[in-house]
């Protein structure tokens, strides 16, 4: 939608798969910048605007792009109407913003199915209880058209975005990644949670709680190409096993999180409550705490590790120096030049030795860790930054994910 040249093509799309005898349904995000310019001028007015009015003002960005798209459509003899999330209505709560779908009203849309018209559904938005427009946060589009596809029981959520798939990893670091046919919704939550920026993670937590299939490929491919040939193009997210032989390899991908950092709190007590005493302080501020280590020490005391984005890493900082001498503690530590690195795969669950090829290959890099979390189809290390891209791409190619 980054343009009008653009939405007519999206318009030929969309024209195609309903002249072949679909019933289709469209959610749309707003055209390119326009969401960033509208933030611009809250910003203008207010440092912090506030969230309800900042919801009315953004969500404009998605119903100037349904109308486009409908008066596109109707130019080339489709039927088409188009709806704000409202209107349908999107039912989410009232966190402004970043609200939460709760339900979707499909009694509308389906009248206009029934009556041969292609439906056009503003993303990203809905409304609450008080009939207050609300939004999904950055991404929300997607998160707006897998609930609408649960809704309707759809066969399959196509989600069309400017690359065409999933890959092993960013091909922007390991250029001969390779993109996967097929990916399960569990492997798809981890690299979406670790940085991945394909899909937004709660469309993909939507996906798998309803097992609803997501397709994701490419927008910028010929509009008019085959039927056939783009239905089967992209990467399928699926959480049905059948469509994925989770037998055959370990790892399907490697993903990185560039923005870490890691805070230590040495010397503190030996006893049950201190670490929920440090994760609260941290908690309180709404920042989030990812991996997480303790350890003791030979003088008695405890030392605690853990890591949070790196745009939080000075608040955090100041808050625990700010009450240090309520945790009685020796000594706050910090770094934030690190990054995290993960492999990933369903696979795992079944194969054995995935931790200790991948702690030896960086080994044999001098690569030092910092820190690991594993769970059953994930392990993460946190290493200096300035080794991210090498780990990477050495890892990607110890697990043989170009060919596999």
């Amino acid at each position: 939608m980054g343009s009008i040249e653009r939405i007519k093509n999206v318009a030929s799309r969309v024209a195609k798969w309903h002249k072949a005898g679909n019933q289709v349904v469209v959610v749309t995000s707003a055209m390119s910048g326009e969401t960033n310019r509208l933030l611009g001028l809250a910003k203008e007015i207010s440092d912090q605007p506030d969230p309800r009015e900042l919801d009315m003002l953004v969500s404009t960005g998605e119903q100037t792009s349904v109308t486009l798209l409908a008066m596109a459509l109707k130019i080339i003899g489709e039927k088409a109407v188009s709806y704000a999330g409202w209107q349908i209505p999107v039912n989410t709560d009232s966190a402004h913003t970043k609200a939460r779908i709760s339900s979707v009203n499909d009694v509308k849309v389906r009248r206009e199915l029934d009556d041969g018209k292609i439906v056009i559904i503003a993303g990203f938005q809905g409304v609450d209880k008080l009939g207050n427009i609300t939004t999904l946060g950055r991404g929300g589009s997607d998160t707006s058209a897998v609930a609408v596809a649960v809704s309707l029981k759809a066969s399959e959520c196509m989600i069309y975005t400017d690359v065409n798939g999933v890959y092993t990893t960013d091909p922007r670091v390991v250029p001969n990644a390779r993109r996967l046919k097929t990916v399960h919704v569990e492997e798809m939550l981890e690299m979406s949670s670790l940085g991945s920026k394909v899909l937004q993670i709660r469309s993909v937590e939507f996906a798998g709680n309803y097992e609803i299939p997501i397709r994701v490929l490419s927008s910028l491919t010929d509009p008019l190409m085959p039927l056939e040939e783009e239905a089967n193009s992209g990467t399928l997210v699926t959480s049905f096993e059948k469509e994925i032989n989770m037998e055959k390899i370990a790892v399907t991908g490697i993903a990185f999180n560039r923005e870490e950092a890691k805070i230590t709190v040495l010397g503190i007590p030996y006893c049950p409550d201190i670490a929920h005493q440090i994760l609260e302080m941290v908690s309180s501020e709404n920042i989030e705490v990812d991996m997480i280590t303790q350890s003791r020490s030979k003088d008695g005391t405890n030392d605690f590790t853990f890591t949070v984005p790196r745009s939080d890493y000075s608040k955090v900082k100041n808050i625990l120096d700010a009450k240090k001498e309520n945790i009685d503690v020796d000594e706050i530590t910090s770094d934030s030049g690190v990054s995290k690195v993960s492999v990933i795969g369903v696979g795992m669950r079944s194969h054995v030795g995935v931790a200790s090829k991948m702690l030896r290959t960086l080994s044999e890099e001098n690569i030092n860790v910092h820190m690991i979390s594993t769970s059953e189809i994930k392990i993460s290390v946190l290493i200096d930054e300035k080794h991210m891209e090498k780990a990477v791409s050495v890892l990607h190619n110890t697990f043989d994910l170009q060919n596999s």
